[in-house]
């Protein structure tokens, strides 16, 4: 009964301490109230106690026990069921805008830039639980891989099945892939529109230059973080077909347009990041996490269940007890 319960008013557990002084006040009556008789031999006493004699100093911890019983229900047991109701009072929509051009199997993040993306991008969703997130690829060409939802399991999985393939041109379409992201933003009612954009190039493709598509965000009050993946130097890029349909791999120099990622994140009040590694790039997503926050409203209902009946009820039986037996099979004890 008392596990797992709480107490209203604890404070009243200190009455127990009034306890030890009445066991000695009772202890200093009895002696007080009981005769003496000196006499020169008691073996002629010997086992005449009758058998009430010997009970009768139970009643008064028939009495202890129903004031211990009546200080824990004073002192208000009760367990507590807590329930909670959250509910998103600002929510978020969010587009990653990924590159998933050739040089997006580089290996200076491990095991390359696209797999070590693949992995943090699908932390950051999960992270969001509140939020609805949408994909859109992106290489010379761009087009949305799942529209914006709040099904995380939909856009695991879409994450998860990223790859290099030839359904779209290789090459670089920075402002493909962002014009494609504020298209599916432009129309959405939420408090917060942000896009994550990831390139680990230069534009070198697409019909749609950059900065517009930066300008066409900031008309729809869309925010764009940018993010720039890739070591500074010299990286192990792909740069033709194996015999056995794998890649063949060189060092090659990073060429990333810093300036051009810059400006799009500072026209639409974003922010600019550079990844040189796992570590950073997942220390990115993090603090886009965080200065991305989702305003939640969380209704905690408690439920009491009161304990304290029980000792009350134990208590009352004990001193009927004690009253009953007092006044019946003890009346004649003093």
């Amino acid at each position: 009964m008392i596990q797992d319960s709480t107490f209203l008013n604890p404070e009243f557990f200190w009455l127990f301490l009034l306890l030890p002084l009445a066991i000695a006040w009772q202890l200093w009556k009895c002696k007080q109230q009981t005769p003496t008789l000196k006499i020169s031999s008691v073996n002629g006493f010997k086992n005449s106690k009758s058998l009430l004699a010997k009970l009768k100093p139970y009643l008064f911890v028939l009495r202890l026990f129903a004031l211990s019983a009546l200080i824990v229900a004073m002192a208000r047991p009760r367990t507590v069921n807590i329930s909670n109701q959250t509910k998103t009072t600002k929510g978020i929509d969010i587009v990653m805008a990924i590159d998933v051009s050739g040089s997006m199997l580089a290996k200076d993040l491990k095991p390359n830039r696209m797999e070590a993306l693949k992995e943090v991008a699908a932390n950051f969703v999960e992270g969001r639980p509140n939020d609805r997130i949408g994909i859109v690829v992106y290489a010379a060409e761009a087009y949305t891989k799942t529209p914006v939802t709040s099904d995380k399991a939909i856009i695991e999985q879409a994450i998860k099945d990223i790859k290099y393939d030839n359904v779209i041109q290789d090459g670089t379409g920075i402002g493909m892939g962002l014009t494609t992201a504020v298209n599916r933003l432009k129309d959405s009612k939420a408090k917060s529109k942000v896009i994550i954009l990831l390139t680990d190039g230069v534009n070198n493709a697409g019909f749609i230059e950059p900065e517009t598509a930066s300008q066409i965000a900031q008309e729809y009050g869309i925010k764009v973080y940018t993010i720039g993946i890739g070591t500074n130097g010299m990286a192990e890029f792909p740069y033709a077909y194996a015999p056995n349909g794998g890649f063949l791999f060189k060092m090659m120099p990073v060429e990333i347009d810093v300036e051009l990622l810059k400006t799009i994140s500072k026209n639409t009040g974003g922010k600019y990041f550079r990844a040189n590694s796992n570590s950073k790039l997942e220390s990115i997503y993090k603090e886009i996490n965080k200065l991305e926050t989702t305003e939640i409203e969380e209704l905690k209902f408690y439920d009491y269940d009161e304990k304290f009946r029980p000792f009350v009820w134990l208590a009352g039986i004990l001193v009927l007890i004690e009253i009953g037996a007092r006044n019946t099979i003890f009346r004649s004890f003093i």
